[in-house]
């Protein structure tokens, strides 16, 4: 008797375990890490970006970017260098 509710126990962690990651697999596919949200990058926010270099606010540009697109920081930092005045 023991015997069966420790398979059925165990079997019941097991699916709460795959359902689990299941939804956490569904979810990360959804919105994988570098999208843009919103606008993206539109002409006010590379025009910001450029400001805050000239201006030696490397980090600040970052920031702002990460804030505005959702991109992650190696991202975003690749971005900011990246960006460079109209010629």
């Amino acid at each position: 008797m023991s015997n069966l509710i420790v398979t059925i126990l165990l079997t019941a962690i097991l699916v709460v375990v795959i359902v689990g990651l299941i939804v956490l697999a569904v979810r990360l596919a959804q919105r994988p890490r570098n999208t843009l949200f919103g606008g993206g990058l539109g002409p006010e926010l590379i025009e910001q970006v450029l400001q805050l270099k000239a201006a030696d606010e490397f980090d600040q540009a970052v920031f702002l970017v990460r804030g505005q697109t959702g991109m992650s920081h190696r991202a975003a930092a690749r971005l900011v260098r990246r960006v460079r005045p109209p010629a």
